[in-house]
């Protein structure tokens, strides 16, 4: 499961995650603009694009009761 906290900078909050997982799977998520991230970077931050897929997922394979 995608492991996100909550980075809050001076001007937004981004919601991030560890790049703990294959490359072609970030390349497609990449490529989709779901997330997005510097090579250099240990983590990659979600898109609003990205966030309202996950939620979408979250909803169909686990239900309304597991999204906050």
């Amino acid at each position: 499961m995608l492991q996100t906290w909550k980075d809050e900078p001076p001007f937004e909050e981004m919601r991030r995650s560890w790049k703990g997982y294959r490359f072609e799977t970030l390349d497609e998520l990449t490529d989709e603009d779901f997330i997005r991230g510097s090579t250099r970077s240990k983590s990659v931050y979600l898109t609003e694009e990205g966030i309202k897929e996950a939620e979408k997922l979250m909803q169909k394979y686990l239900g309304k009761g597991h999204l906050s």
